[in-house]
């Protein structure tokens, strides 16, 4: 593939619609956009929210440790009775009332030995499934950067579209005038008149619209980028950055795109998934301790006090239950094919969004080629039809007509350099390499490991990072 690195689109800010202040690259707009778009942000923290599942998967094989205390009120009445001598009618009893504290304190502590590697699997799991979410933070990072140039080029589109306009109604005042001037003369007639101010009104109404998609446009930009659009400089496609040919750039794609990648660690999860549930179906040993005090615990008796420990390991070995672990095996396999059918479609998408992406491009770079072409001759064009008019050969209508098709030719021109650039980005995209490094944007990078490390094998605590 042919690479234009110096496609530009030399356009000027409109001081209505962009503020006045120092001018602005693509680049350093594509850079504010990586360090503030909260559609990255939120998949940032998305990413971190993932980074937690491992330290609760690690928790299976880490001890348990509880304290219950107990404190309570009791009152006890006692009658106890007495000899009963032969010249008793009746036996005779003693109140013997007691008010109590009952108080208890009893520590428990537990510890996994073995859980037939359900723990171990769990945390595979988990940390499958956090590189599948550092995967997606990349795509989202790349339709974030590609939404962003995007915009960035609708910007210098609709202002350089409207700079047209805006001057085709100055050229269009000035025709009116001198047709005013000859049809008072007697050169010219009133529909000739007539269709002079036509053709201004319709350029007045194609100014508003104008002026009303550059507003979409810079509104959009603040929203993706995060800051009003200023005095926007020229940018150039980054076609120098692609494969030169389809081949190559599908292999690219379906060997590292961050949606392939993503898939592929969602089937590593499965598996993982499959080895945890399987870890239902075989024996499990714990140890456990405990150590309890008591004090006025018997009928709340001042004075009583019981002090106790122990120590115990447990096994577990199931036999059956009911079949619902069997099921799960089951269906965390199935799982595993689904995921498997997920990279078969994020492989197919790549090569289609690279072949498609391609072939935007090229298509793009012909029609700039031809709207230049096609300038040209409209240019000539309108010269030699004014020259016509002047001796009467050709009417003001075929004025105004020539006029017209030489803005649309300009329009052309600048909706296909906008196509060349914003495809020349989804090509980059489609291979999966539309990101910071890439693009040597001047912005700090986000390492998604730093905050992993940190959370990992963190024991104690509930302050984030």
């Amino acid at each position: 593939m042919k690479i234009h690195a110096c496609m530009i689109i030399g356009l000027t800010a409109v001081g209505a619609i962009l503020a006045p202040a120092r001018a602005e690259t693509l680049p350093s707009a594509l850079a504010s956009a990586y360090a503030y778009n909260p559609d990255l942000n939120q998949q940032r923290a998305g990413v971190r929210v993932h980074d937690e599942s491992v330290a609760k998967a690690w928790s299976g094989l880490r001890p348990n440790a509880s304290v219950i205390a107990g404190l309570g009120a009791m009152r006890t009445e006692l009658l106890v009775p007495t000899i009963r001598l032969p010249f008793m009618h009746e036996r005779i009893y003693l109140h013997n009332d007691h008010d109590g504290n009952p108080q208890a304190v009893t520590v428990n502590v537990s510890q996994t030995l073995f859980d037939g590697g359900r723990t171990l699997n769990n945390v595979k799991k988990a940390e499958s499934t956090v590189l599948s979410a550092r995967a997606n933070l990349r795509l989202i990072e790349q339709a974030v950067l590609q939404n962003a140039a995007t915009a960035y080029m609708d910007v210098l589109r609709d202002t350089a579209i409207l700079s047209l306009r805006q001057n085709n109604i100055r050229v269009l005042e000035l025709q009116l005038a001198n047709t005013r001037e000859s049809a008072a003369a007697g050169y010219l007639t009133e529909t000739d008149v007539a269709q002079a101010e036509a053709a201004l009104s319709q350029a007045r109404s194609d100014l508003y619209g104008a002026q009303a998609r550059l507003k979409r446009s810079a509104a959009s930009y603040h929203r993706i980028v995060g800051e009003e659009p200023k005095r926007l400089q020229p940018a150039g496609s980054v076609e120098k950055l692609l494969p030169r040919s389809v081949e190559d750039a599908v292999v690219i794609a379906t060997g590292g795109h961050p949606g392939v990648e993503a898939a592929h660690h969602q089937v590593d999860a499965a598996q993982f998934a499959v080895h945890a549930a399987e870890a239902d179906l075989l024996p499990s040993a714990s140890v456990s301790g405990q150590l309890s005090q008591q004090n006025d615990f018997f009928l709340g008796l001042p004075g009583w006090r019981q002090f106790s420990y122990g120590v115990n390991v447990n096994f577990r070995v199931p036999l059956y239950q009911g079949g619902a672990d069997f099921a799960s095996v089951r269906q965390a396999k199935e799982q595993v094919g689904q995921a498997r059918f997920g990279v078969d479609m994020q492989m197919g998408d790549a090569r289609a969004n690279v072949v498609g992406s391609y072939a935007s491009l090229e298509a793009a770079k012909l029609q700039m080629k031809s709207d230049h072409a096609t300038v040209k001759a409209a240019e000539l064009a309108l010269n030699g039809v004014r020259e016509e008019a002047k001796v009467g050969l050709r009417t003001t209508l075929d004025v105004l007509n020539a006029q017209q098709s030489l803005l649309h030719a300009r329009v052309n021109v600048v909706v296909s350099q906008h196509d060349v650039v914003v495809a020349s980005y989804a090509a980059l995209a489609s291979i999966g390499r539309l990101n910071r490094a890439a693009l040597n944007l001047d912005v700090e990078h986000y390492d998604a490991e730093q905050h992993f490390e940190k959370v990992r094998g963190k024991f104690f605590g509930v302050d984030t990072p």
